[in-house]
């Protein structure tokens, strides 16, 4: 008896019912993207076509978006009923970030408002960035603005370089990112910068301070690397981790998971470059995880790749590459096991802007037992809710289990 739970990072299934206000209403990420496939604007060397998912289709992924929008995007259409429960949810957190809709997952949403940075520039008060200097001896930072994160760095990599001014931006996010050259400011050094904001930064009410390492030259051109770390304020109460963590059950966290629950009961950790790498790791940690276990991933390409990029293409052949993959995790289920594939929020490509986009998300569950429809859920902590029923633990604090 073990459970995984898989999150799709930002793979929405339509606007929620509060989107309009955060200037969403309208957003759909599977939605638009298989719209864009169907008509042809998706083609690509990576991919042709109408949007193809016939694994997550056999889940549910179509009928889900129905429950959500009231349609199935074209090409998800299932010859029958899905194999496995499907359902959407919509998030209570008030934010669209990526920890309030992890730790609602894990069945602690967050009640409050995050702070965030005026889109001014400069957008980061004076005496924060004095005091980031002063503290973590820098000769000065560039960028102070909201940006994209490959945008700035080509803007300002090779200034960084000649200068040793870390490049500091945010975003529409409750964030503070700070991007430096490996080589030529080091890793380490860039670690402890942003350690050093993290604590500068937790007066704003910010939830996370992100390292954003790059490499590469002007003349060459600049790339990020794998090695980001999420620097995160600790969930608000207890989640599905600390419950597991306390009755000694094995944990497993893929990708970002340990950073977004500030390595609070993360277990193992085992990070990788990419999508597919994510998968091998998870396929690896599930193979190690101990009767009773629980296994947490996250997938991270979507969004940072494609989302924010708005790539419609690549976000396509990203969906598409993941669905050719799950075969692989559904045959290591016993019957005993319990998987669930779901997302944290959206980033619709197709969406004026480079933000998260506040929409439903998809909730598909793989299980043996009886359970009935999913439905709409009113808060995605009814998955933490119904992971922590199978594997025996104690309720959480919030959430509904699915009933069977």
């Amino acid at each position: 008896m073990r459970a995984m739970i898989v999150v799709m990072d930002s793979v929405g299934i339509g606007g929620a019912p509060d989107a309009a206000h955060y200037g969403d209403q309208g957003a759909d990420t599977v939605g638009h993207i298989a719209e864009a496939c169907a008509r042809g604007q998706a083609d690509s060397e990576r991919r042709q076509g109408p949007l193809r998912l016939p694994h997550l289709v056999e889940l549910g992924l179509g009928e889900a978006c129905r429950l959500a929008t009231g349609r199935v995007p074209p090409g998800l259409e299932g010859p029958g009923r899905p194999a496995a429960q499907f359902g959407c949810a919509i998030e209570q957190s008030r934010g669209k970030d990526t920890p309030s809709g992890h730790w609602e997952i894990a069945g602690a949403p967050v009640p409050f408002d995050w702070g965030y940075f005026p889109k001014v520039i400069p957008c980061f008060p004076e005496a924060l960035v004095e005091a980031l200097c002063e503290e973590a001896a820098l000769p000065g930072i560039l960028g102070n603005c909201h940006a994209s994160g490959t945008d700035i760095i080509g803007r300002l990599g090779a200034a960084h370089m000649n200068t040793g001014q870390p490049i500091c931006y945010t975003s529409a996010d409750s964030v503070f990112q700070i991007a430096a050259n490996e080589q030529s400011f080091g890793l380490n050094r860039l670690y402890e910068v942003c350690a050093v904001a993290r604590r500068l930064v937790d007066p704003f009410n910010i939830g996370r301070v992100i390292a954003r390492p790059f490499a590469g030259t002007a003349k060459d051109g600049f790339r990020r690397t794998a090695n980001r770390r999420d620097y995160a304020v600790p969930p608000p109460e207890d989640t599905i981790l600390d419950v597991a963590a306390r009755d000694g059950r094995d944990i497993v966290s893929i990708g970002k998971i340990a950073d977004i629950f500030s390595h609070r009961a993360t277990g193992l950790t085992k990070k990788a470059d990419g999508n597919d790498a994510l998968f091998d790791s998870t396929l690896e940690g599930w193979d190690q995880l101990r009767d009773g276990g629980l296994l947490f991933a996250n997938f991270i390409d979507f969004d940072t790749n494609y989302g924010h990029r708005r790539d419609v293409a690549g976000y396509a052949a990203a969906l598409e590459a993941f669905d050719r993959r799950l075969p692989e995790l559904l045959a290591r289920l016993t019957s005993a096991d319990l998987l669930v594939i779901t997302a944290d929020h959206g980033c619709d490509p197709t969406w004026p802007g480079t933000d998260h986009t506040r929409e439903q998300v998809p909730v598909l569950l793989a299980c043996q037992s009886e359970m009935p429809a999913i439905g709409r859920r009113a808060g995605y902590a009814d998955i933490g809710a119904t992971v922590a029923r199978h594997l025996e633990l104690p309720p959480l604090l919030h959430g509904t289990p699915f009933q069977a």
